[in-house]
């Protein structure tokens, strides 16, 4: 028996004519992992053969799915009015692109961390999964993703994956990235190297990030002193702060590996301000490679995190759990961009 396709060709008639069923029709348009690569081509090409379109309001009636994902911004001190990091910022394009070709659309929201974000948008159905980027300080933050964990809330979060066992994270590997930053400084001999950034558990990122430097200098042989580090938040003022607050103390340094590029350009301009020569006397090397850090004088030598790869593991994290798997916590390569801040043989 044949199966006459109607005028306006529906996902039913791609079924028929792929020789699956209209779920599995449904999920292949999606972009779904659970569908074969080459089931999901024939399915594509027959739905652009037949000029079919998805009717979302349809598909999201039956499915009591929003067809969108949610992306929330959560606000970190910074010199403008933005409140947004720049390298979340750079992330953005790589979620956007990624979200598109699944077939979701996404609802991007800036969210105060004393807000209600937790019940805006899965629970009242504006959106089927949540992306959370950025958090200040972690431990004010544990709680609401337990909460999240508590009532099944689809969501992924960028982050710095531990033991804690919230919820599904994405992020960089901080700790080889201190640990290669160090390393590089050390290897051109420098021995005085100081550490602007959080070393606690309030900030697991950039506490990675120190734990990487420490190793860094055990492995030289170089000796720990804790009065060459300092806590500074991802703000230029806060590393110029810092340098500022070494020298008025006395504390000899002759490199600094700074938590993020921001807190790098603020030491630059510190140091700068001193008449400290960089590279010259003191190397730096930032965290991050922001846009900003091209632009620095010099350009500044940085650790750079895959902002496109970042943005397309976090929509397949939350795509997965969309799909009820339970995806792992994963850990992204770091790289080295060297520039003239270090003092070594420039790429950029």
């Amino acid at each position: 028996m044949t199966r006459t396709v109607s005028q306006r060709p529906t996902s039913f008639d791609i079924a028929y004519l792929a020789g699956v069923s209209q779920p599995t029709v449904s999920r292949a348009l999606r972009g779904s992992a659970s569908v074969s690569k080459a089931t999901r081509e024939r399915i594509e090409r027959i739905a652009r053969e037949l000029n079919y379109s998805v009717d979302k309001n349809a598909s999201n009636l039956r499915s009591q799915s929003a067809n969108t994902l949610a992306l929330l911004f959560f606000e970190d001190p910074t010199a403008d009015s933005s409140l947004i990091n720049p390298f979340f910022l750079s992330i953005l394009g790589a979620i956007t692109r990624s979200a598109a070709r699944a077939g979701y659309d996404l609802l991007i929201s800036f969210q105060q961390l004393s807000g209600d974000w937790h019940t805006s948008y899965e629970d009242s159905r504006k959106a089927d999964g949540i992306i959370l980027l950025g958090y200040g300080d972690y431990e004010l933050y544990r709680p609401r993703l337990e909460q999240l964990v508590r009532q099944g809330t689809h969501f992924v979060r960028w982050g710095s994956p531990g033991d804690d066992a919230n919820g599904t994270t994405i992020g960089c590997d901080n700790r080889a990235g201190g640990r290669l930053a160090t390393e590089h400084l050390i290897a051109h001999g420098r021995r005085r190297v100081a550490y602007l950034g959080a070393s606690d558990d309030h900030y697991p990122e950039f506490r990675d990030r120190w734990l990487g430097y420490r190793e860094a200098l055990d492995a030289a042989g170089l000796r720990y002193d804790s009065a060459l580090q300092c806590d500074a938040i991802t703000l230029e003022a806060a590393g110029y702060d810092a340098v500022r607050g070494l020298l008025a103390r006395g504390v000899s340094f002759d490199a600094i590996f700074a938590a993020s590029d921001l807190i790098a350009i603020g030491a630059m301009r510190a140091l700068n301000d001193a008449g400290i020569a960089v590279p010259g006397t003191v190397a730096v090397i930032g965290y991050d490679d922001i846009p900003a850090a091209q632009q620095a004088s010099p350009p500044l030598t940085t650790v750079q995190q895959d902002a496109t790869l970042a943005g397309q593991a976090l929509v397949a994290a939350l795509l997965a759990r969309l799909e009820d798997r339970d995806p792992a916590s994963r850990l992204l390569p770091v790289s080295l961009q060297v520039r003239a801040s270090c003092g070594a043989h420039t790429n950029a």
